[in-house]
């Protein structure tokens, strides 16, 4: 592992910001968990692949495959839906766990999502084929290696694939969140991350729109190890169902009401 992935409490660290780790980093379950020497290292049977599903008929056949293909069919899929296509049907045929709930909004399902499965390694992801399920065994040697949370950063690699509104917006919610917290992050609302199960679990959520900036900056506030990782973004597969105005004024006040929230609670 490169120098600046070694981490520390309460700070981001970039993991080999190349996108790429040594063969011992990438294969699953080869690193071994600080202060936890006689630990068994997590397998992909340790691991749950979670996501909220609305309406995502045209790419949750070739997310889940991915998944299977990557993890050898080992990883939990867990699917929050709340869709009136054929996604919660698809996602069941290709052996998911799929939890029917009203849509409520991107946090309430993602939530619902995280906190379904027992498995002690959890990785967030979307189900419109935009993030990289390759990256699995390098998130989970990353969990292995003593992180608490590992976070894809999209925005690493420039994510052409992301419209130029939302690119704009996401580098802006990254420098408000790293002025706020003192802390310099690279991409605060991705949707890829892989959380120890007792980190996700020991903090109050309270957002919506924003609980994916919410699930960095709580953590990284609190002292864990939080490590970023660039990952390769791809055009979406379907219709978006964020409104980018609306999602992102909600997003910003988000990342500022968390982020004083954790400031006082330091008091």
């Amino acid at each position: 592992m490169s120098d600046s992935a070694h981490a520390t409490n309460g700070s981001v660290n970039a993991v080999d910001r190349n996108g790429h780790g040594s063969d011992e980093e990438t294969a699953a379950g080869d690193g071994a968990t600080d202060g936890a020497d006689d630990a068994e290292p997590y397998t992909f049977e340790d691991l749950s692949v979670v996501m909220g599903t609305y309406n995502e008929e045209e790419a949750i056949a070739t997310v889940l495959e991915d998944v299977e293909r990557v993890t050898d069919g080992k990883a939990e899929v867990v699917c929050v839906d709340g869709s009136s296509d054929r996604t919660p049907e698809i996602a069941r045929e290709h052996g998911a766990t799929v939890v029917e709930q009203e849509p409520q909004g991107y946090g309430v399902a993602v939530r619902e999502a995280i906190l379904t499965p027992d498995r002690p390694v959890v990785v967030t992801t979307d189900c419109d084929d935009t993030y990289p399920m390759d990256a699995l065994p390098e998130f989970l040697a990353e969990i292995n290696d003593g992180a608490d949370v590992v976070s894809g950063d999209r925005l690493y690699h420039g994510a052409k694939a992301m419209p130029a509104f939302n690119r704009f917006g996401n580098h802006s919610f990254a420098a408000v969140a790293s002025l706020l917290m003192g802390e310099r992050v690279h991409d605060t609302t991705t949707g890829m991350r892989a959380y120890r199960r007792d980190v996700v679990e020991s903090i109050d959520w309270t957002e919506n729109t924003g609980l994916s900036a919410e699930l960095l900056i709580r953590p990284l506030m609190r002292g864990y190890d939080v490590r970023e990782r660039p990952i390769r973004y791809a055009e979406r597969l379907g219709e978006t169902k964020l409104d980018p105005i609306g999602g992102g004024l909600a997003i910003a006040k988000s990342i500022v009401t968390v982020c004083l929230e954790e400031q006082l609670r330091r008091l």
